[in-house]
C-alpha cells in the first residue's frame, strides 16, 4: 500500500503535537516519585514520601476538598441552567435568541481575568466575595458555555418528529421531556458536565480574587507554592490532578459507549 506524502505529513505533525503535549507530563511524573528534595535528573531514588506528605497535609486536603465541593456545585448548577437555556434557545426563533446565545457563550471567549475583576466589583458590594457562594456563582458562569454548546448541538441534530410522535400518543410535555428528549441529550449533558467541572477545578485566576482564606482551592495553593518554593510535593499534586482528569475522561468515554449501545439496541 502506497502512503501519500500528505498522509505522512499528517502523521508527523500529529506525532509532534502529541509529543509537545505529553513530554512535560512524562517529565513531571517521575520527579514526583523522587526520594530527594530537589527537582533533578537522574533521580537519587524512588519514594512515595511526597504523596504521603500531600495526603497527610491539612492544607492540601482542605484545598482539595474546596476544589471538589465548588466544582461539583458549579457543575450541577451549570448543567441545570445550561440544559434549560439550550432547550429555550433551540425552540425559540426570536431575534433575541441569538443575543442570549452570544451572552451565554461569552465566558468561553472573554479573558478570564476580565471575568474575575468584573465579578469581584459586582459581588464584593453584595458581600459575596470571600465565600463559597460567590465562587460557585462565578464558576457556574464560566462553566455554562461547556454545557450549552454540546446540549444545543444534540438538540439541533435530534429527530424533531420524536417529541411530536410522543405528544400524538398522548404523552404530557413532562413525560415527553423525560422519556424522549432527555435520553437523546444524556451523552451531551455528560460531556458538558465533564468540561464544566474541569473549567471550575482548574481555575486559579477567579479564586485568587474571590476566595477567602477558608476557600483556597488546589490550583490556588499550587500557584502560591510556585511563588515560594517548588518541591516534589507540588509535582505529586500535579500528578494526582492529571490522573484524576484522565479518570474523568475515561469514565465519560465509557458512559458514552454505553449510551450509544443502549440507543442502538432500542433502534
Amino acid at each position: 500500500m502506497t502512503i501519500s506524502p500528505w498522509t505522512l505529513l499528517l502523521w508527523l505533525s500529529s506525532a509532534l503535537v502529541l509529543a509537545f503535549l505529553l513530554l512535560p507530563i512524562l517529565a513531571i511524573v517521575p520527579l514526583s516519585l523522587s526520594s530527594g528534595s530537589l527537582l533533578v535528573y537522574p533521580l537519587p531514588g524512588l519514594s512515595l514520601r511526597w504523596y504521603a506528605e500531600v495526603f497527610t497535609s491539612p492544607v492540601w486536603m482542605r484545598a482539595l476538598g474546596n476544589s471538589l465541593g465548588i466544582g461539583v456545585a458549579a457543575t450541577a448548577a451549570s448543567v441545570v441552567l445550561g440544559t434549560a437555556a439550550a432547550l429555550g434557545l433551540q425552540r425559540s426563533r426570536a431575534a433575541w435568541a441569538a443575543v442570549i446565545k452570544a451572552v451565554l457563550i461569552a465566558p468561553m471567549i472573554v479573558p478570564v481575568i476580565l471575568i474575575a475583576v468584573g465579578s469581584y466589583f459586582f459581588l464584593a458590594p453584595l458581600g459575596l466575595s470571600g465565600n463559597y457562594t460567590g465562587l460557585v456563582i462565578v464558576h457556574t458562569v464560566i462553566a455554562l458555555p461547556f454545557v450549552v454548546i454540546p446540549v444545543l448541538t444534540a438538540l439541533d441534530t435530534a429527530d424533531p418528529n420524536l417529541p411530536r410522535a410522543a405528544a400524538a400518543c398522548g404523552a404530557s410535555p413532562t413525560r415527553t421531556f423525560f422519556e424522549v428528549t432527555l435520553p437523546g441529550m444524556r451523552g451531551a449533558i455528560a460531556s458538558g458536565a465533564l468540561f464544566a467541572f474541569a473549567a471550575s477545578f482548574d481555575d486559579v485566576v477567579i479564586a485568587l480574587l474571590l476566595a477567602g482564606a477558608g476557600q483556597r482551592t488546589l490550583p490556588q495553593e499550587m500557584f502560591s507554592g510556585l511563588r515560594e518554593s517548588i518541591t516534589p510535593a507540588m509535582l505529586a499534586v500535579a500528578t494526582v490532578m492529571i490522573a484524576f482528569s484522565t479518570g474523568l475522561f475515561l469514565g465519560l468515554q465509557a458512559v458514552q459507549r454505553r449510551l450509544r449501545a443502549a440507543h442502538a439496541a432500542r433502534g
